[in-house]
């Protein structure tokens, strides 16, 4: 079965051996061991902390685990208010129009603005899946098991939610957007600037990026051609954002000018349609996902989160669930507990 679930301290090796497969431009998941250390920390520190107020910063940073063989496959993570500790740096790209009457000219340009627009907003990110894993739902799963967390625990997250997309490079890892613009003031190559970016406390950001607007037509066209335009790699999980409602709203990353999508965290997908039944039975012989609509099934327990899926039978008007026994025996659950479902995919079950 595949489970997600809270990071532990004995999850970190093989959270470095799956950082160390995604290559430079994810700065969410470097592999650094310290870094790492720090966030699974953060994370374990999130989960047991009451309700918190306005203005957090908690980290909630969740694994995908193969029980049959307790391997732990792929990493997602939600960052509830961003900005507060370290300063959040976005490109706003805005549209100027220009006009002249005496020669009768009208020119239309892109303006790069250097803003912290996402300060305070929440932050979907760090998703990766181990490539022997990439079938059978699980990066769906690893994605959208995020929102059964915000669904569930509302009040500890931003209204809007946001995630950057990793920008585009070339076949040999090079960025267009970072060799024509960001190299010019920061002196580094794009991987040393991202891991900075990543690892530091960003004050040289604030140092040594221009203080002016940027007139996107004053680059060089390859980085003029990828402001915006996602990694070949991030399409996948760029897909799944969109399904859930997340659009893009004219802001890039400051490094590789990556794109970044937001939603308010009422109208995204699984938030919208998920429902909290309690639990009417338990049948210890019916296999997981076997009869019914697949189904995303979460428990209400913050410190014991999981999420898995669930083969059921859901009849309109109906205010209980029966789950299948290894479901509630991996949520923890018993009849009377509360559950939320989410459908995942209708008709896929055996049965």
């Amino acid at each position: 079965m595949m489970i997600i679930r809270p990071v532990l301290e004995s999850d970190l090796e093989p959270l470095l051996e799956l950082a160390a497969g995604t290559g430079a431009g994810m700065t969410s998941l470097p592999a650094d061991e310290a870094f790492l250390e720090e966030r699974v920390h953060d994370s374990l520190a999130s989960f047991v902390l009451p309700d918190p107020e306005t203005g957090t910063t908690e980290t909630y940073f969740l694994v995908l685990e193969d029980t049959d063989t307790g391997k732990v496959v792929g990493t997602s993570a939600i960052y509830a208010g961003i900005g507060y500790e370290r300063p959040f740096y976005s490109y706003k790209v805005s549209t100027l129009v220009q006009a002249s009457d005496e020669l009768n000219v009208t020119t239309t340009h892109q303006i790069l603005y250097l803003v912290n627009d996402y300060t305070g907003s929440t932050e979907v990110g760090s998703l990766f899946l181990a490539p022997d894993y990439r079938h059978s739902g699980n990066g769906r799963l690893l994605s959208r098991a995020r929102y059964m967390l915000l669904a569930g625990f509302p009040q500890r997250f931003g209204d809007l939610v946001m995630a950057e997309m990793r920008g585009w490079q070339d076949e040999n890892g090079r960025s267009p957007f970072w060799d024509h613009l960001g190299s010019k003031f920061f002196g580094l190559g794009f991987e040393s600037a991202d891991h900075l970016s990543a690892v530091g406390d960003k004050r040289f950001i604030a140092d040594l990026m221009p203080k002016y607007p940027i007139y996107v037509d004053l680059l060089r066209r390859e980085a003029q051609e990828v402001v915006g335009k996602p990694h070949d790699s991030s399409a996948p999980a760029l897909a799944l954002l969109k399904k859930e409602g997340f659009q893009y709203a004219g802001y890039v990353d400051i490094f590789d000018g990556g794109p970044t999508v937001q939603a308010g965290i009422e109208e995204i997908l699984t938030v919208r349609e998920s429902s909290r039944r309690p639990v009417a039975g338990i049948r210890r012989n019916q296999p997981a996902t076997n009869g019914g609509d697949i189904c995303m099934v979460s428990n209400e327990r913050l410190q014991q989160f999981r999420v898995c899926l669930a083969g059921l039978s859901l009849r309109e008007g109906d205010e209980g669930v029966d789950l299948p026994g290894d479901v509630a025996d991996a949520l923890s659950v018993g009849e009377g507990d509360p559950v939320r479902i989410a459908l995942f995919a209708e008709g896929k079950a055996d049965g």
